[in-house]
């Protein structure tokens, strides 16, 4: 399956809500929630190919909504009077006519079923939690793979002749 053309829908704040470390954060800091959030988001992005949008449900602010670009993911605050439910209906039809999958990740039931109306595939928070997870892991050991492990990194970067050298001083010898 060729991901690079898919889009993910994130409900932002349903994530936060339902992501342990995300929710405890929220307690102290609900920016720094946000910017975990879109941080392992681009993680996410930039290792699938998807593209992803986060849509942060701002119906009780007043304001005209806003839509910017942060880390390469396509971030969105809701207009005044508008739900991030509403939002992401809107972005399902509007993007389901360019003819690719799109997942909406939220764990709001009703908000799954609207959305799979509309075609696109339903993703729980949880499920894109341990897909998130399962990204980083093979990150982390391709990057292990890439790097062999030395333990003396000053050993590889000298001569054959100066590391005997060093070696029959280490000995004693002369």
């Amino acid at each position: 399956m060729n991901r690079r053309d898919d889009i993910v829908l994130v409900d932002g704040y349903n994530m936060i809500g339902a992501w342990p470390m995300l929710e405890k954060l929220k307690e102290h800091d609900l920016e720094d929630a946000r910017d975990r959030l879109l941080d392992m988001l681009a993680d996410y992005q930039g290792f699938t190919g998807m593209q992803v949008f986060v849509i942060f449900d701002a119906h009780q602010v007043p304001g005209l909504g806003a839509t910017f670009k942060q880390h390469k993911l396509t971030v969105v605050y809701t207009k005044e009077k508008e739900t991030a439910d509403e939002c992401i209906e809107r972005l399902c039809s509007e993007l389901f006519a360019r003819r690719r999958s799109i997942y909406v990740a939220t764990s709001d039931l009703v908000e799954q079923h609207v959305a799979f109306g509309k075609g696109a595939l339903r993703l729980s928070a949880r499920e894109l939690l341990i897909d998130i997870t399962q990204n980083r892991k093979d990150i982390d050991q391709a990057l292990r793979k890439d790097k062999p492990i030395s333990r003396n990194s000053v050993d590889n970067r000298i001569s054959l002749d100066v590391r005997s050298q060093l070696e029959k001083l280490r000995r004693g010898e002369k």
